[in-house]
């Protein structure tokens, strides 16, 4: 899996850079993301790894699937990917081309598991704590776990804030150990 980061990580940049440059960031995450979901459907990621299909028809493959929802300068970049046999690592360029999208707009995607459903009030108060701590402008998506047995456990980029009750007692557990 990391091959496919470091193969991804240039496409990415390059994608954002392009983005940027064109004023055009919402439009290329678009892009992006359909080409991903295009790329992971089981009948074209068969297609685009066959020795029987050229690159050419890889790209006619997304181009068409596609319609009218890529541009030209994507179609050149969907051709570079199939030259160099990269389009099966769309999933990984969308998901970098957002991560650099989010520090560039200071955004930050943050998810909360919790035991109950959080209130509208709770979440307010979480988006501002977190909005606080991290500086940036914070899109909150707020999960119910019925199998927590309390508290919840917060994923905000790689940091993972883990307030549950079973985390509490796995703590608890391991210092008793030690």
């Amino acid at each position: 899996m990391s091959d496919m980061i470091k193969f991804a990580r240039p496409y990415a940049k390059a994608a954002f850079q392009l983005a940027r440059e064109g004023g055009r960031l919402s439009d290329w995450s678009e892009m992006l993301q359909l080409a991903s979901r295009i790329a992971a459907d089981e009948v074209v990621a068969r297609a685009i790894s066959s020795p029987h299909v050229t690159r050419q028809q890889a790209v006619d493959l997304f181009l068409t699937i596609g319609t009218d929802q890529f541009d030209d300068q994507f179609a050149k970049m969907l051709t570079v990917l199939a030259e160099n046999d990269r389009l099966a690592i769309l999933p990984e360029i969308s998901a970098m081309y957002e991560q650099l999208r989010q520090e560039h707009e200071k955004r930050l995607s943050v998810r909360v598991v919790s035991a109950v459903a959080l209130t509208d009030d709770q979440q307010e108060r979480m988006s501002a704590a977190l909005k606080k701590r991290f500086n940036r402008k914070i899109n909150l998506q707020s999960e119910t776990d019925i199998s927590m047995l309390g508290g919840a456990i917060i994923y905000a980029g790689d940091l993972v804030i883990d307030g549950s009750v079973r985390g509490r007692l796995q703590k608890l557990a391991t210092q008793m150990a030690e």
